[in-house]
Protein backbone atom coordinates (compact mmCIF):
# COMPACT_ATOMS: atom_id res chain seq x y z
CA UNK A 1 0.00 0.00 0.00
CA UNK A 2 2.72 1.98 0.92
CA UNK A 3 4.45 1.52 -2.47
CA UNK A 4 1.21 2.57 -4.05
CA UNK A 5 0.78 5.40 -2.46
CA UNK A 6 4.05 6.32 -3.36
CA UNK A 7 3.91 5.72 -6.73
CA UNK A 8 0.21 7.98 -6.64
CA UNK A 9 2.02 10.93 -5.01
CA UNK A 10 5.22 10.90 -7.55
CA UNK A 11 2.93 11.31 -10.22
CA UNK A 12 0.65 13.63 -9.07
CA UNK A 13 3.90 15.83 -8.69
CA UNK A 14 5.32 15.23 -12.11
CA UNK A 15 1.15 15.92 -13.14
CA UNK A 16 1.96 19.65 -11.10
CA UNK A 17 5.50 20.22 -11.92
CA UNK A 18 4.29 19.75 -15.73
CA UNK A 19 1.26 22.35 -15.39
CA UNK A 20 3.42 24.58 -14.37
CA UNK A 21 5.82 24.69 -17.10
CA UNK A 22 5.65 27.65 -19.74
CA UNK A 23 4.41 27.02 -22.50
CA UNK A 24 7.77 27.79 -24.83
CA UNK A 25 10.99 26.82 -23.42
CA UNK A 26 13.89 28.46 -24.95
CA UNK A 27 16.50 25.86 -26.75
CA UNK A 28 19.22 24.73 -24.72
CA UNK A 29 22.52 26.35 -25.99
CA UNK A 30 23.58 23.24 -27.82
CA UNK A 31 20.47 22.86 -29.62
CA UNK A 32 20.56 27.06 -31.13
CA UNK A 33 24.37 27.56 -31.42
CA UNK A 34 26.71 27.49 -33.53
CA UNK A 35 23.54 29.39 -35.67
CA UNK A 36 23.41 27.95 -39.49
CA UNK A 37 25.62 30.60 -41.09
CA UNK A 38 28.82 29.63 -38.56
CA UNK A 39 30.22 30.25 -35.42
CA UNK A 40 31.12 33.94 -36.18
CA UNK A 41 28.14 35.15 -38.06
CA UNK A 42 26.77 38.22 -36.68
CA UNK A 43 24.29 38.78 -39.84
CA UNK A 44 21.99 36.01 -39.46
CA UNK A 45 19.28 35.93 -41.74
CA UNK A 46 20.69 39.29 -43.61
CA UNK A 47 22.94 36.48 -44.94
CA UNK A 48 20.38 36.06 -47.62
CA UNK A 49 21.26 39.12 -49.37
CA UNK A 50 22.20 38.10 -52.54
CA UNK A 51 22.32 39.33 -55.97
CA UNK A 52 19.94 35.77 -56.95
CA UNK A 53 17.46 37.52 -53.91
CA UNK A 54 17.83 41.35 -55.28
CA UNK A 55 17.05 40.52 -58.45
CA UNK A 56 13.81 38.22 -57.64
CA UNK A 57 12.79 41.09 -56.15
CA UNK A 58 13.29 43.33 -58.80
CA UNK A 59 11.52 41.23 -61.18
CA UNK A 60 7.96 41.96 -59.12
CA UNK A 61 8.17 45.54 -59.91
CA UNK A 62 5.95 45.79 -62.71
CA UNK A 63 4.03 49.07 -62.13
CA UNK A 64 6.80 51.55 -60.28
CA UNK A 65 3.73 51.83 -57.58
CA UNK A 66 5.43 52.94 -54.29
CA UNK A 67 4.11 52.43 -50.52
CA UNK A 68 5.91 54.25 -47.98
CA UNK A 69 5.80 51.52 -44.51
CA UNK A 70 7.67 53.81 -41.97
CA UNK A 71 5.70 56.36 -39.51
CA UNK A 72 6.51 60.02 -39.30
CA UNK A 73 8.59 60.59 -36.38
CA UNK A 74 7.07 63.00 -33.75
CA UNK A 75 6.63 63.56 -30.08
CA UNK A 76 2.71 62.36 -30.18
CA UNK A 77 3.35 59.24 -31.56
CA UNK A 78 2.94 55.76 -29.26
CA UNK A 79 6.08 55.51 -27.25
CA UNK A 80 6.51 52.21 -25.51
CA UNK A 81 7.58 51.99 -21.98
CA UNK A 82 10.12 55.16 -20.65
CA UNK A 83 10.93 55.88 -24.25
CA UNK A 84 10.91 59.83 -25.72
CA UNK A 85 11.39 61.56 -28.41
CA UNK A 86 12.26 64.86 -28.22
CA UNK A 87 12.65 67.56 -31.16
CA UNK A 88 14.20 70.77 -30.71
CA UNK A 89 15.00 73.47 -33.37
CA UNK A 90 17.57 75.85 -33.57
CA UNK A 91 18.94 78.90 -35.77
CA UNK A 92 22.78 77.78 -36.41
CA UNK A 93 23.00 81.79 -36.95
CA UNK A 94 22.25 85.46 -38.12
CA UNK A 95 21.51 86.57 -41.61
CA UNK A 96 24.48 85.85 -43.51
CA UNK A 97 25.50 87.48 -47.39
CA UNK A 98 23.88 89.71 -49.40
CA UNK A 99 21.92 87.13 -50.44
CA UNK A 100 20.22 87.21 -46.89
CA UNK A 101 21.05 82.98 -46.25
CA UNK A 102 20.01 81.68 -42.66
CA UNK A 103 20.13 78.11 -41.75
CA UNK A 104 17.88 76.03 -39.21
CA UNK A 105 19.00 72.56 -37.89
CA UNK A 106 18.03 70.50 -34.88
CA UNK A 107 18.55 68.63 -32.10
CA UNK A 108 16.67 65.08 -31.55
CA UNK A 109 16.45 63.80 -28.05
CA UNK A 110 15.52 59.82 -28.19
CA UNK A 111 16.03 56.22 -28.67
CA UNK A 112 17.21 56.34 -31.84
CA UNK A 113 17.08 51.99 -32.09
CA UNK A 114 13.62 51.82 -30.50
CA UNK A 115 11.31 54.76 -31.63
CA UNK A 116 8.87 54.77 -34.64
CA UNK A 117 9.34 52.32 -37.52
CA UNK A 118 12.20 50.16 -36.06
CA UNK A 119 14.79 47.37 -37.03
CA UNK A 120 15.52 45.34 -34.03
CA UNK A 121 19.02 43.55 -34.00
CA UNK A 122 20.35 41.01 -32.49
CA UNK A 123 22.02 42.80 -29.49
CA UNK A 124 18.42 43.92 -28.74
CA UNK A 125 17.70 40.82 -27.05
CA UNK A 126 18.95 37.93 -25.20
CA UNK A 127 17.82 34.40 -23.27
CA UNK A 128 19.62 34.48 -20.26
CA UNK A 129 22.86 36.40 -20.52
CA UNK A 130 23.47 35.07 -24.32
CA UNK A 131 22.57 36.66 -27.68
CA UNK A 132 22.13 35.54 -30.95
CA UNK A 133 25.21 32.57 -31.78
CA UNK A 134 25.36 32.33 -27.96
CA UNK A 135 27.50 35.01 -28.02
CA UNK A 136 27.75 36.30 -23.97
CA UNK A 137 26.18 40.19 -23.25
CA UNK A 138 29.04 40.72 -20.27
CA UNK A 139 31.81 40.08 -23.44
CA UNK A 140 30.45 42.21 -25.77
CA UNK A 141 28.79 45.32 -23.69
CA UNK A 142 30.50 48.76 -23.64
CA UNK A 143 29.16 52.09 -22.44
CA UNK A 144 29.76 52.97 -25.78
CA UNK A 145 27.61 50.37 -27.83
CA UNK A 146 27.97 46.95 -28.67
CA UNK A 147 31.48 45.32 -29.79
CA UNK A 148 29.75 42.66 -32.04
CA UNK A 149 26.54 42.52 -33.23
CA UNK A 150 25.80 46.12 -34.05
CA UNK A 151 23.15 47.46 -36.19
CA UNK A 152 25.63 48.69 -38.72
CA UNK A 153 26.81 44.92 -39.54
CA UNK A 154 23.36 44.89 -41.69
CA UNK A 155 23.21 47.22 -44.42
CA UNK A 156 20.56 47.52 -46.97
CA UNK A 157 18.16 44.70 -47.36
CA UNK A 158 16.23 44.30 -50.91
CA UNK A 159 14.11 41.00 -50.88
CA UNK A 160 10.95 39.61 -51.92
CA UNK A 161 8.31 41.45 -49.56
CA UNK A 162 5.13 39.30 -48.90
CA UNK A 163 1.82 40.81 -46.78
CA UNK A 164 0.14 38.24 -44.75
CA UNK A 165 -3.42 40.04 -44.09
CA UNK A 166 -4.80 38.05 -41.38
CA UNK A 167 -7.48 40.87 -40.32
CA UNK A 168 -8.94 40.51 -44.28
CA UNK A 169 -8.50 36.47 -43.80
CA UNK A 170 -10.61 36.86 -39.95
CA UNK A 171 -13.36 39.20 -41.81
CA UNK A 172 -12.33 41.95 -39.66
CA UNK A 173 -10.72 45.65 -39.92
CA UNK A 174 -8.90 45.34 -36.77
CA UNK A 175 -8.09 42.22 -34.71
CA UNK A 176 -8.90 42.25 -31.36
CA UNK A 177 -6.41 43.64 -28.62
CA UNK A 178 -4.65 40.13 -27.44
CA UNK A 179 -5.29 37.66 -30.31
CA UNK A 180 -2.82 35.50 -30.74
CA UNK A 181 -2.24 34.94 -34.61
CA UNK A 182 -2.16 31.06 -35.03
CA UNK A 183 -0.29 29.22 -37.80
CA UNK A 184 -3.38 28.55 -39.32
CA UNK A 185 -4.28 31.80 -39.44
CA UNK A 186 -1.13 32.42 -41.46
CA UNK A 187 -1.40 29.87 -43.65
CA UNK A 188 -4.62 30.34 -44.12
CA UNK A 189 -4.34 33.85 -45.44
CA UNK A 190 -1.54 32.94 -47.60
CA UNK A 191 -3.67 30.38 -49.25
CA UNK A 192 -6.86 32.91 -49.62
CA UNK A 193 -3.82 35.18 -51.37
CA UNK A 194 -2.50 33.01 -53.96
CA UNK A 195 0.61 33.54 -51.93
CA UNK A 196 3.54 31.34 -50.27
CA UNK A 197 6.74 31.77 -48.15
CA UNK A 198 10.01 31.65 -49.62
CA UNK A 199 13.45 31.78 -47.95
CA UNK A 200 15.08 35.36 -47.57
CA UNK A 201 11.34 36.52 -47.51
CA UNK A 202 10.20 39.76 -45.48
CA UNK A 203 7.56 38.11 -44.07
CA UNK A 204 4.73 41.49 -43.13
CA UNK A 205 1.73 41.10 -40.77
CA UNK A 206 -1.28 43.24 -41.16
CA UNK A 207 -3.80 42.93 -38.41
CA UNK A 208 -5.60 46.44 -39.09
CA UNK A 209 -3.84 47.73 -35.11
CA UNK A 210 -2.12 50.14 -36.99
CA UNK A 211 -5.07 52.51 -37.44
CA UNK A 212 -4.67 53.11 -33.59
CA UNK A 213 -1.36 55.10 -34.31
CA UNK A 214 -2.13 58.39 -33.32
CA UNK A 215 -5.88 58.21 -32.42
CA UNK A 216 -5.65 55.86 -29.44
CA UNK A 217 -2.08 55.42 -28.35
CA UNK A 218 -2.84 54.15 -25.41
CA UNK A 219 -4.62 50.89 -26.63
CA UNK A 220 -2.62 50.97 -29.57
CA UNK A 221 0.49 50.31 -26.68
CA UNK A 222 -1.84 47.88 -24.75
CA UNK A 223 -2.76 44.62 -25.06
CA UNK A 224 -1.89 43.78 -28.74
CA UNK A 225 -2.90 41.35 -30.99
CA UNK A 226 0.25 39.41 -33.07
CA UNK A 227 2.06 36.20 -33.24
CA UNK A 228 2.71 33.85 -30.42
CA UNK A 229 5.75 31.33 -30.38
CA UNK A 230 4.00 28.89 -32.58
CA UNK A 231 3.59 30.97 -35.42
CA UNK A 232 6.73 32.04 -34.93
CA UNK A 233 8.73 29.14 -35.29
CA UNK A 234 6.61 28.76 -38.11
CA UNK A 235 7.76 31.36 -39.48
CA UNK A 236 11.10 30.56 -38.49
CA UNK A 237 10.69 27.25 -40.67
CA UNK A 238 10.12 29.38 -43.71
CA UNK A 239 13.67 30.43 -43.45
CA UNK A 240 12.21 34.26 -43.79
CA UNK A 241 14.90 36.56 -43.65
CA UNK A 242 12.43 39.61 -41.17
CA UNK A 243 9.25 39.86 -39.32
CA UNK A 244 7.61 42.81 -39.69
CA UNK A 245 3.67 44.09 -38.20
CA UNK A 246 1.65 47.00 -37.82
CA UNK A 247 1.99 46.95 -34.17
CA UNK A 248 4.22 47.62 -31.50
CA UNK A 249 6.14 44.49 -30.98
CA UNK A 250 4.96 42.29 -33.45
CA UNK A 251 3.84 39.29 -31.12
CA UNK A 252 0.58 39.29 -29.29
CA UNK A 253 1.23 41.08 -25.93
CA UNK A 254 0.51 40.13 -23.33
CA UNK A 255 1.33 36.51 -24.07
CA UNK A 256 -1.50 34.30 -23.47
CA UNK A 257 0.89 32.01 -20.98
CA UNK A 258 1.52 34.44 -18.12
CA UNK A 259 4.86 32.47 -17.67
CA UNK A 260 6.20 34.07 -21.28
CA UNK A 261 7.77 37.54 -21.48
CA UNK A 262 7.78 38.26 -25.28
CA UNK A 263 9.23 34.72 -26.39
CA UNK A 264 9.02 35.75 -30.45
CA UNK A 265 11.84 38.31 -29.77
CA UNK A 266 13.93 35.33 -28.70
CA UNK A 267 12.68 32.89 -31.12
CA UNK A 268 13.98 35.33 -34.09
CA UNK A 269 16.52 36.92 -32.96
CA UNK A 270 18.34 34.96 -30.63
CA UNK A 271 17.48 31.41 -31.86
CA UNK A 272 16.77 31.90 -35.59
CA UNK A 273 18.51 34.78 -36.29
CA UNK A 274 15.42 36.92 -37.95
CA UNK A 275 15.11 40.70 -37.69
CA UNK A 276 11.80 42.09 -36.34
CA UNK A 277 10.25 45.15 -37.82
CA UNK A 278 8.09 46.84 -35.70
CA UNK A 279 5.16 49.87 -36.07
CA UNK A 280 4.97 49.50 -39.66
CA UNK A 281 2.32 51.25 -41.92
CA UNK A 282 0.34 48.37 -43.53
CA UNK A 283 -3.39 50.06 -44.17
CA UNK A 284 -2.18 51.25 -47.57
CA UNK A 285 -0.51 47.89 -48.63
CA UNK A 286 -3.69 45.77 -47.48
CA UNK A 287 -6.41 48.35 -49.32
CA UNK A 288 -4.35 48.13 -52.14
CA UNK A 289 -3.99 43.70 -51.95
CA UNK A 290 -0.44 44.65 -53.09
CA UNK A 291 0.36 40.76 -51.56
CA UNK A 292 4.10 40.54 -53.04
CA UNK A 293 6.27 43.18 -53.99
CA UNK A 294 9.88 43.88 -53.77
CA UNK A 295 11.13 45.28 -49.98
CA UNK A 296 13.89 47.09 -49.02
CA UNK A 297 14.90 48.60 -46.26
CA UNK A 298 18.68 49.91 -44.34
CA UNK A 299 18.87 50.42 -40.62
CA UNK A 300 21.07 53.41 -40.01
CA UNK A 301 24.72 52.95 -39.49
CA UNK A 302 24.92 53.45 -35.38
CA UNK A 303 27.71 51.36 -34.20
CA UNK A 304 27.11 49.37 -31.49
CA UNK A 305 23.28 50.13 -31.46
CA UNK A 306 20.35 47.75 -30.53
CA UNK A 307 18.25 48.57 -33.79
CA UNK A 308 17.41 51.38 -35.89
CA UNK A 309 14.80 53.94 -36.73
CA UNK A 310 13.64 52.91 -40.41
CA UNK A 311 11.66 53.71 -43.16
CA UNK A 312 11.01 50.96 -45.44
CA UNK A 313 9.51 51.11 -48.61
CA UNK A 314 7.12 48.19 -50.89
CA UNK A 315 7.28 48.49 -54.57
CA UNK A 316 5.33 46.70 -57.23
Amino acid sequence: MKSVAAAVLFASSIAVSHAQEASWQPPAPEQRCPSKWGAQDERGAANHMTPQNVMRASRLIRTGQVFELGRVLESGMPLFGTRKFEIHTKRTGPVLGENKRRSNEELVVTEIGQVGTQFDMFSHQTIGDQFYNCIDNDEIATRNGFTRLGVEKIGTLYTRGVLIDVAAYKGVERLPSGYEISVSDLQGALQKQGMRLEPGDAALIHSGYGSLWGVDNATYNRDTPGIGAPAAEWLAGQDVMLIGADTFGVEVAPNPDGKLSLPVHQIALVVNGIFLLENMRLDELAAAKAYEFAFIVQPLKVKGGTGSTVAPVAIR
